[in-house]
């Protein structure tokens, strides 16, 4: 069968069954994530303890994404995807029981969290490298957009299935219903023959394998500028997980079912810019584009912060979360392309430290923030430090030679 240029990364078998699998499990993951956020504000009405939450959940991935990343240059790497993905079932089944049974806690749902980011922390290093293995490095940008279209077409089911099912029952199916999705994910992975086995040369001790890899990013300005780049972004305009709901409840006055209906928002126009991507993407993008993307994401976080009407509020996530995925494809497409086969495991592990594990900073400054001073101020600031930041960035990698 010929596939489209735009599909082109699906005419292999395997990475067919893991794009599939996650299109199940992703669409359940954003249920959960739109019910945790809401379970918190129900349990606790506290913008810090949503932002501590948050925090709390992606610490282990900013702690141990590089030990993640150690382990996927040393295992098979589709062996960590089935201990992770069902580590992260029995989580979401736990944290279902416990609503269920009327019996969850505040600090039930911050253990949970803890236990999520443990899993994700091995995950995310071990997916994203595994994608060079199902389609080869001629099809990696594509194979990297099409991933970037099944997560975020999962960001615009999962909230606005969720936003309903929690006003009209309780969070508890939400997590349950993200529960029993884990289970088509990890029937594709056992029916793949693709095992990522690791690079020979990656095969080192986890202090050695480590220090390396750092070394690696140091020494080499376009790695350290996309990191840069990512770690700015990710800490001071990406913290929607904290900001929607905060947006929905204090700034618009809207339930659950609005909640949802933003974050669907956010996620359709992520889809658009994944499939703009998929088909346009040929190589790798320029460090100068990626920067620009970034300034535009701390922008449009000050522009979300001016919307006092729920359709422009809609209408500035869609656009939002275009760009944001221009940006997080671009900038995983260049390190995966940049980094040689024996470090692209360790090169993602560091990825996933600087894109989701510096999120608790994120989470707990800009909580602060809106605790104190109100959301939208939390915007600004956040858009607007943000935009020095990357300035800094830029120009400390023009004197490098970037």
């Amino acid at each position: 069968m010929a596939w489209p240029a735009g599909l082109r990364a699906l005419r292999h078998r395997d990475y067919r069954l893991f794009w599939a699998g996650q299109l199940v499990s992703l669409t359940g993951t954003w249920m959960q994530s739109v019910g945790q956020s809401w379970l918190v504000l129900e349990l606790t009405g506290s913008p810090f303890s949503l932002g501590l939450v948050n925090a709390l959940q992606f610490t282990p991935i900013l702690l141990l994404s590089p030990v993640g990343g150690t382990l996927s240059d040393r295992l098979g790497k589709r062996q960590i995807l089935l201990v992770t993905q069902a580590v992260m079932m029995v989580q979401a089944f736990v944290l279902a029981a416990l609503v269920r049974s009327g019996h969850v806690r505040y600090w039930h749902v911050a253990v949970l969290a803890v236990l999520y980011g443990l899993g994700r922390a091995a995950d995310i290093p071990a997916r994203q490298s595994f994608l060079a293995d199902l389609v080869g490095r001629a099809d990696l940008p594509n194979a990297v957009a099409l991933n970037s279209v099944v997560f975020n077409g999962a960001r615009i089911v999962g909230p606005g299935v969720a936003g309903v099912l929690i006003a009209r029952f309780d969070v508890g199916v939400a997590f349950f219903l993200n529960g029993v999705s884990f289970i088509g994910v990890l029937v594709a992975l056992l029916a793949m023959r693709t095992e990522g086995r690791p690079d020979p040369a990656g095969r080192l001790g986890v202090r050695e394998s480590l220090l390396g890899a750092i070394h690696y990013a140091a020494s080499t300005p376009s790695v350290a500028f996309t990191l840069g780049l990512l770690v700015v972004v990710s800490v001071l305009a990406l913290n929607y997980n904290l900001i929607v709901p905060l947006i929905a409840r204090d700034v618009l006055g809207e339930g659950a079912e609005g909640f949802g209906l933003l974050m669907s928002s956010l996620g359709a126009g992520a889809i658009a810019g994944a499939l703009g991507v998929a088909v346009l993407r040929r190589g790798r993008p320029p460090l100068s584009f990626l920067a620009a993307i970034g300034a535009f994401l701390c922008a449009g976080a000050v522009v979300l912060a001016l919307a006092g009407r729920f359709t422009v509020a809609m209408a500035v996530l869609a656009m939002l979360g275009c760009f944001q995925i221009i940006f997080s494809t671009g900038c995983n497409t260049a390190l995966q392309l940049i980094a040689p086969d024996a470090l692209r495991g360790r090169v993602m592990g560091l990825y996933a430290m600087a894109f989701a594990g510096v999120t608790p900073f994120g989470s707990l400054l800009i909580g602060t923030i809106a605790e104190h001073l109100g959301v939208r101020t939390a915007c600004v600031i956040g858009g607007v430090t943000g935009l020095v930041a990357i300035g800094a960035l830029t120009l400390f990698a023009r004197r490098r030679g970037v």
